[in-house]
């Protein structure tokens, strides 16, 4: 596990790019160790986070000829079995590390490499003689890749902070990305708040020629078959399959502990890693606000499993005062809440382990959202003539915002390509008008999922609705909160859910084998009942509940205008008097204004945060900071 950063230069003059203070920055994601290589075309850096024996993993890490240079983020949990295969091909590994296995497969291989590696990984390859980089980024994008291109060359790196040394001084925001990011509540992939910053899309490689254009291919995308087949065979392949995912996703030479909610997703988790560590750890945070915490849950459940557990209480101080750090470490804007707990779970779990295992995926690959409900609930509307809707939806849009009803009917009368973008949506295009000092109409959420909808096209509703939600919600949000807000700690997260074979399985689900019975995930709640505690087997999805909607009328209400009336950003992007109404309007009680709320707040700090940022480089970027080639160095 580690970050990079890197870039390739085109021409004789090399860029005033500072390698070594772009690599400075993501000292969190490895404090274990630092690595250079530098020839006449690349330059790479690395920083190390040991999770297999530090001596035996240093980065870059070459072949022996020197031909080949790698650097890589991420856990290859199939390595043991691809290093036994190539061994007996001839190939003679130098370490004991995953990265020598994706080298050598490379090398063999070549492209058809990443096909075969199952893991979380982010990585490039720099082949010095016939001077290309390869790079990839795993299926479902749990680990990030960024890069960005101008006429000093092609850099990239693990995270977006790193690429602020690259860009121009003079470069604004992406105003499209960002009026896209008050739809969903983050920047769909592949755009950043930057318009020459970009992310490497999940299931893709690349290849890199210096001054050459960029080759992409992609060699994974998810796709649903469901077929009717035996609910009991099924229970027992979907139980054993995430038996052996858990297993391989253990391996570590450092302690694992897990996280644990009050949701089945993560007890599935738990329960399964008990079976390979008897003494697991696990941790849980909440907060002392009723209605906003499943600690009591959690500690129940590590009870009835003979947990160690470690709870932490956050308190509205502390997750004001430590906002605008944790902003700083999502990289991207991402307004999902759920973001702060996290962060301070991932302190809590990083005092006792280096690895922890967490549920992230399980909603999108077994249905469990609340809102994948929704296609049945709405089913009365498919008897309606088309005309008659027209009519309903007409009469319903003159209904008072938020009277009973209106949004059912609004919804009800809908295509679903035109209703739901994912399982969050924040403002609507109207609102954005209503906010947005740039708004432009002609910038549509169809932009975002119109094509995905053609891919789906042959889905039922519900895999419809998995199929975006993988597209775009799980990578642009779930899996960002839950990589950043780890590694902010130097701690490393690993998703048993995420995974190929994993998802082999809930791709072939039936709708009604998913949403049934008035539940979510219903065939994975069946395989495991009576292996999981009961009380947890049928418990509604709460996630990561955050009591913003209590604390914006009081705590936090203070703060709140603070941050309005004090940012430039505030006034310079939002009709400010627009936005002091909502908080106005969610005070007073007339309408929870909070998750709107919220997300304007987190743009202003993020705005704020990073404009300083680039202030502070600038300063700096007269220095060339580059180190001599093959230069590595060990920190405490």
């Amino acid at each position: 596990m580690c970050g990079f950063a890197g870039f390739i230069k085109y021409g004789e003059k090399l860029p005033k790019w500072p390698l070594s203070n772009m690599v400075k920055e993501i000292q969190h994601r490895g404090p274990d160790g630092t690595g250079y290589y530098q020839d006449e075309f690349v330059h790479l850096g690395f920083k190390r986070l040991s999770i297999i024996d530090l001596e035996k993993g240093h980065q870059p890490l070459r072949d022996q000829s020197g031909r080949y240079q790698i650097i890589f983020n991420g856990e290859i949990y199939n390595y043991l079995e691809i290093r036994t295969e190539l061994m007996k091909e001839g190939y003679s590994f130098q370490t004991e590390s995953d990265t020598e296995v994706i080298l050598f497969l490379y090398m063999k291989e070549r492209e058809r490499c990443v096909q075969r590696l199952r893991g979380m990984f982010s990585f490039v390859i720099w082949d010095s003689e016939n001077k290309e980089l390869f790079g990839s980024r795993d299926p479902f994008g749990i680990k990030p890749f960024y890069f960005m291109e101008n006429q000093e060359g092609f850099a990239f790196a693990s995270e977006l902070k790193c690429l602020l040394y690259c860009l121009p001084e003079e470069e604004k925001h992406h105003s499209i990305g960002l009026q896209h990011y008050l739809s969903f509540q983050y920047i769909p992939e592949p755009d950043t708040a930057f318009p020459s910053i970009k992310k490497v899309k999940p299931g893709v490689y690349f290849i890199k020629r210096p001054g050459e254009k960029i080759i992409w291919k992609d060699y994974w995308q998810p796709t649903f078959h469901p077929i009717q087949q035996s609910v009991r065979g099924l229970s027992g392949v979907i139980q054993d399959e995430l038996r052996k995912s858990v297993e391989v996703h253990m391996r570590s030479d450092v302690p694992v502990g897990s996280f644990l909610s009050g949701g089945i997703d993560s007890c599935i988790i738990a329960t399964l890693a008990k079976e390979v560590t008897p003494r697991l750890t696990t941790f849980s945070v909440g907060f002392d606000v009723k209605g906003y915490s499943e600690m009591d849950i959690a500690a129940q459940t590590a009870d009835a499993l003979g947990l160690d557990h470690v709870p932490y209480t956050i308190t509205a101080e502390e997750f004001r005062r430590e906002l605008p750090e944790i902003i700083w470490h999502l990289d991207d804007m991402v307004a999902d809440p759920a973001a702060i707990p996290l962060y301070f779970l991932a302190r809590e779990a990083r005092k006792h382990v280096k690895v922890a295992l967490s549920g992230e995926g399980a909603d999108e690959l077994f249905g469990g959202y609340n809102i994948y409900r929704e296609p049945s609930s709405l089913r009365v509307f498919d008897y309606i003539p088309p005309f008659s809707k027209k009519l309903l939806r007409s009469f319903a849009s003159e209904l008072p915002e938020g009277m009973r009803g209106r949004s059912f009917i609004l919804r009800g009368c809908s295509k679903l390509s035109d209703r739901f973008i994912g399982n969050a949506q924040i403002f609507h295009q109207e609102e954005k008008a209503f906010l947005w000092k740039t708004h432009r109409i002609e910038y549509s959420n169809i932009d975002i999922t119109g094509d995905l909808y053609k891919v789906a096209e042959n889905y039922d509703d519900v895999a419809k609705m998995q199929y975006i939600d993988m597209m775009t919600w799980l990578r642009g949000d779930i899996l960002v909160k839950a990589d950043r807000m780890s590694m902010a700690h130097s701690l490393e997260v690993r998703v048993p859910f995420l995974d190929k074979e994993i998802f082999k399985i809930a791709s072939s689900l039936t709708a009604s084998q998913k949403i049934s019975n008035g539940t979510t995930k219903h065939l994975l709640r069946e395989a495991f009942r009576g292996i999981v505690p009961s009380h947890v087997i049928d418990r509604k999805k709460l996630g990561f509940p955050v009591p913003l909607r209590v604390w914006l009328k009081g705590e936090l209400y203070e703060w709140a205008v603070s941050v309005l009336e004090n940012s430039k950003a505030a006034g310079e992007w939002f009709h400010l008097s627009n936005v002091k109404s909502l908080l106005e309007e969610h005070r007073e009680g007339k309408r929870d204004n909070s998750r709107k709320l919220w997300t304007v707040l987190v743009f202003i700090i993020w705005h704020d945060v990073y404009e300083e940022k680039r202030k502070s480089i600038s300063r700096k970027k007269q220095l060339q900071d580059i180190p001599l080639p093959n230069e590595t160095e060990k920190e405490a």
